[in-house]
């Protein structure tokens, strides 16, 4: 019983620490979140280390730890670690080297404080900005309320409290921090919640694997797990796993996706140097490998614990608890390093994505529109309780989804899976043609627009209509990705050109002479 009580009253402890730190940050940069340039972007003056880990952070959150985790290395098994591969080198990698610099300078030349925005002073229009902000409104609701899936079995199995606690205490928590000193109080907080995931990720992954043996001991277990919808022996540690093309469809939706996400791509609109953009793409292509490649990798041998793993009453595994059943036999201590890395997980990911919420609500749809005149000190004062709006939004979706017994909220969880798909499926194309090809056209960034956010409306509410393959929300995603890159260029060549003085004035800052140091610059 004392050991249970000592146990106990280290993860309070730890806890209480986490949480007064991250407090504690919110309220040292409250100075520097008096402006909407503060607030939102940090004043455009984040190093790479912070913003590096800002983008990871906001990249894997619980949903990734839990869920994703548990899921795809069920259904993959360890080749489920090629998709956190893929997420560090598109993902991050990639998606810094394409998109980073060109970003950091149009937005800045644009004055443009969100991807909305973006649109509507890139494309020279007012429908694109507001029809952009309805999407980021719609769909980042639902996503952000999907953080608070999988902490409840993992905070039942370390504390024994109610789920609702949980969702209650991070909820006011993170809320206090953002509301507090905005993005870079989210940013300072992201560095530390960063540290955290990468040792936790680390010594969970070895604590695991010594549990089975060691990890050759793991990989010849997972060898001789059977399942008779799989006809393939040993697939469940082979180099591509049992189903090679679906895996793909995983791969391009969590990697590729970051792209076209308002709360990633903000990432670059506020980075201080052009020196810091090789440096945070590096920074966090390096966590991405560790914390993604870590979290699929241990996900991979979930199976090895397919005899405690909880079922549905028809006998389907619920995935969420895989992760939690691989955990609950570690050292106490370790368990509360685990909820504090998916607590971490979450909060910076929530953070990142309030702040889009409510920025893009604010500066896009009510400024200039619903309230004619809004000086900065009134932006700041409506961005902070949207942050209360949305955070609170998002809690009660998690409560009533977990308290209801009513079987048609499913569709809440269903809009969660969707909600990444559709984002990314609409934006992508039309912000990465937008920072590099003077021809795209207002009208190929409506039809993506429509297509992305349509198609997966459409796999939510109508999934009969799709063969088998794309029934899949993830495979549906993907698709419209890679649709959104074909749509754009293809209607922007059938449609009137844009504005030739509009688009050069656009692009003129590629072209703006600065002094620079002989190592950068060859005469």
């Amino acid at each position: 019983m004392g050991g249970n009580t000592l146990d106990l009253a280290i993860k309070i402890i730890l806890l209480v620490a986490f949480f007064g730190v991250m407090i504690g940050v919110g309220i040292y940069c409250r100075k520097n979140a008096t402006d909407v340039n503060g607030f939102v972007l940090g004043g455009r003056s984040v190093g790479p280390w912070l913003t590096a880990f800002a983008y990871g952070t906001s990249y894997f959150s619980a949903v990734i730890f839990i869920g994703y985790a548990g899921q795809f290395g069920w259904k993959f098994g360890i080749a489920s670690t090629w998709i956190g591969l893929g997420n560090a080198i598109i993902g991050s990698f990639l998606a810094w080297a394409v998109l980073g610099r060109r970003t950091r300078i149009m937005t800045q030349h644009l004055n443009s404080s969100t991807m909305p925005e973006f649109f509507g002073k890139r494309f020279d229009s007012n429908g694109l900005k507001i029809g952009a902000s309805i999407i980021t409104f719609i769909f980042l609701i639902p996503y952000t309320a999907s953080l608070y899936n999988g902490l409840s079995r993992l905070f039942s199995m370390a504390f024994n409290v109610p789920y609702i606690w949980c969702i209650v205490a991070m909820s006011v928590l993170t809320g206090i921090y953002v509301i507090a000193g905005g993005y870079m109080a989210t940013a300072i907080n992201d560095f530390i919640q960063g540290i955290i995931m990468l040792f936790g990720i680390v010594a969970v992954i070895a604590a695991v694997l010594m549990n089975q043996g060691g990890f050759t001991s793991a990989l010849n277990k997972l060898a001789e797990v059977q399942d008779p919808a799989v006809s393939t022996p040993g697939a469940f540690n082979s180099f591509f796993g049992p189903a090679p093309l679906e895996l793909l469809g995983v791969i391009i939706l969590t990697s590729l996706g970051t792209w076209g996400l308002p709360q990633m791509v903000q990432k670059f609109y506020a980075i201080k140097h052009e020196r810091d953009i090789r440096k945070g793409m590096v920074i966090s292509t390096a966590f991405a490998l560790i914390v993604a490649g870590g979290c699929y990798f241990l996900g991979g041998f979930g199976r090895l614990f397919g005899d405690v793993i909880d079922k549905n009453p028809d006998g389907s595994i619920v995935f969420d608890s895989i992760v939690p059943h691989m955990l609950e036999d570690l050292h106490p201590l370790l368990i509360a390093i685990v909820v504090i890395l998916v607590l971490s997980a979450s909060m910076s990911t929530l953070s990142s994505l309030v702040i889009a919420s409510s920025s893009t609500l604010t500066i896009d749809l009510l400024k200039g529109h619903v309230i004619k005149k809004m000086d900065d000190k009134k932006q700041v004062l409506i961005i902070r309780i949207f942050v209360v709006v949305f955070i609170a939004i998002s809690a009660f979706i998690a409560i009533y989804q977990t308290q209801s017994k009513n079987e048609s909220v499913k569709f809440i969880a269903q809009l969660m899976g969707v909600s990444w798909g559709a984002l990314a499926g609409a934006f992508l194309a039309p912000f990465l043609y937008g920072l590099y090809w003077k021809k795209t056209t207002k009208l190929a960034c409506w039809v993506s627009f429509i297509f992305g956010a349509g198609i997966m409306l459409l796999n939510l509410f109508a999934k009969q209509i799709f063969p088998k393959l794309l029934q899949s929300p993830i495979n549906c995603g993907a698709l419209a990705m890679i649709a959104g890159l074909i749509i754009v260029p293809v209607v922007s060549l059938i449609t009137p050109k844009p504005d030739k003085k509009m688009v050069d004035d656009a692009f003129a800052c590629y072209e703006k002479q600065v002094p620079a140091k002989q190592k950068n610059s060859l005469d």
